[in-house]
């Protein structure tokens, strides 16, 4: 089998068998499309499982200092912190790539095992404000171009601030789910609770507050077919809302309205998460919400709130100015 073949098999058993993400599947696809492109040049052959089993370490570090060098030619607008973590996925990449390998094809080098993985900083999340991130829905709605996208832009905003949805999450339900979410919900409260499939495949019951339930029932109301099959968000030509819709009306409404530049739509999930903590959340039900399979990951919002603690502090406190004596 050419090498070639391997990395299309191992995409599809990342794909049906580890459930791996559609960004995370699209990440190492580029990775080892370059990765192969530059052994091809390397050996002067496109490369077959005998040439992939006997690389060596130096054959490895080869083709991330080309990577590296390619980055810099391009003059890709880059900081030491995102070359890092690109390496830190490139070699993830290839580690996963190879323990396939290794299981399925007999293939067993110990040389991507012994990469070094560049230490990363993970950036703490940014949420918005209180008040910011209760006008989004509302703003958003009301720069929309017409009537249907001005409801449906309203439903979508609030579930992402008041379930904490990726977009992606959100995007992805079908109508059946909201009915769903009404019939396990209290109906005589109005509210809900909606089935999310989130990263890897893994579910998750997301209870629906009344409000948000309200917004997402207008927008059934105002759905030009909803059948239990259809995307429960659509676009204008009845498939469903891409990603990029949603970023970018939120865009426009964030310059008009002059807000930073990390007011997106993923911003609303931090929002979400650093609001419920503020509000006394216990960080397990706060990680059962979000979806996180490790603590450690909601644990980043208590690192946020510190470090905005310290930044009023600093700017407010009248020792915070004081020199050294």
């Amino acid at each position: 089998m050419m090498a070639t073949g391997a990395r299309d098999a191992f995409l599809h058993w990342m794909e049906t068998e580890r459930r791996a993400s559609a960004l995370t599947l699209t990440a190492y696809r580029g990775d080892l499309d370059r990765f192969l492109a530059f052994l091809t040049m390397h050996l002067g052959a496109e490369p077959d499982m005998g040439a992939l089993a006997g690389l060596s370490l130096t054959d490895l570090r080869a083709w991330l200092a080309h990577e590296h060098a390619a980055a810099l030619g391009g003059r890709r607008p880059t900081t030491q912190d995102r070359a890092a973590r690109t390496r830190a996925r490139r070699v993830s990449a290839l580690r996963s790539f190879y323990r396939y390998l290794a299981r399925y094809h007999g293939v067993d080098n110990p040389a991507p095992g012994l990469l070094a993985t560049p230490r990363t900083r993970r950036p703490l999340p940014r949420p918005l404000p209180k008040t910011q991130a209760l006008e989004v829905p509302e703003g958003v709605s009301d720069i929309a171009h017409t009537p249907m996208a001005r409801v449906r832009d309203g439903a979508l905003f609030m579930l992402l601030y008041g379930c904490g949805l990726r977009i992606s999450e959100a995007l992805a339900l079908d109508v059946r789910d909201l009915d769903l979410a009404r019939i396990l919900g209290d109906g005589t409260k109005g509210d809900g609770v909606l089935r999310i499939r989130g990263k890897g495949g893994k579910e998750r019951m997301v209870p629906v507050l009344p409000q948000v339930m309200q917004a997402l029932s207008r927008w059934r109301g105002a759905h030009p077919l909803p059948q239990p099959d259809a995307p429960l968000f659509v676009g204008v030509r009845g498939g469903r809302l891409q990603a990029g819709i949603a970023q970018r009306a939120m865009r426009t409404w964030r310059h008009m309205a002059g807000l930073p530049e990390h007011a997106t739509p993923h911003a609303l999930r931090h929002s979400f998460a650093t609001h419920l903590m503020e509000g006394g959340a216990d960080l397990r039900v706060i990680q059962d919400l979000l979806g996180h399979a490790s603590l450690s990951t909601t644990q980043r919002y208590t690192l946020a709130d510190e470090a905005r603690l310290m930044d009023v502090w600093t700017r407010a406190h009248p020792h915070a100015t004081d020199t050294a004596r």
